[in-house]
């Protein structure tokens, strides 16, 4: 017969030597847990460097208490934000770890929960980041896009089309004199002509 209690003790003396500072014990009324049970909170911040971990703008609680077959059945799980994390975003990984628990029975899972926590949170966190960098490479693009000048109206449009056509015109001009020294030339020709220049020999 599995000795729970045996198990629940051994995974949390090993998140406590793990988790240092970020794994404490609080009282079951402080957990939102359903529960008299002893229950425990563990503060997870996105992966990042030792240096900037304590600069993170997001940061959550993971909470959870055994139950009474604890491994063969799913923790009592709850997530609550301490730092930048909207409700909505805690359903969806409150819901994601539940699944977890669920894949993982039979084993201690709490650190395996934990790290899928963190790397939710660094993916979020991440995505967010990038979604702000998005907006303002947006708003950039919107100040370009902010028309200049006078209003287009029919009669400046006409006054415009004259002037492009007029210099339309002047290039054409340019590029004239070549080739109209040579076609000229052979229109003026006549058959009589083109004929004694040997080009009808063919």
């Amino acid at each position: 017969m599995t000795d729970y209690a045996q198990e629940q003790e051994m995974e949390i003396e090993a998140l406590e030597a793990i988790l240092m500072d970020e794994f404490k014990e609080i009282h079951s009324s402080e957990s939102g847990l359903n529960t008299s049970n002893r229950c425990f909170q563990i503060t997870i911040s996105p992966q990042e460097d030792d240096e900037e971990s304590t600069q993170s703008s997001v940061r959550l609680a993971l909470i959870f208490s055994h139950t009474e077959k604890y491994p063969d059945e799913p923790p009592l799980l709850n997530v609550s934000s301490l730092k930048g994390i909207h409700s909505g975003d805690l359903k969806i990984l409150k819901e994601k770890l539940e699944q977890e628990a669920v894949e993982n029975l039979g084993m201690a899972m709490v650190y395996t929960l934990v790290s899928s926590a963190k790397d939710w949170l660094s993916e979020r966190f991440a995505q967010e980041t990038g979604d702000e960098g998005a907006e303002d490479d947006e708003a950039k693009k919107e100040e370009v896009i902010v028309p200049h000048g006078e209003p287009v109206t029919v009669e400046t449009f006409l006054a415009w089309r004259e002037r492009f056509e007029a210099e339309l015109a002047l290039e054409r001009a340019k590029l004239m004199p070549d080739s109209a020294l040579a076609v000229p030339k052979e229109k003026k020709l006549s058959g009589r002509q083109w004929f004694e220049s040997g080009r009808a020999s063919g």
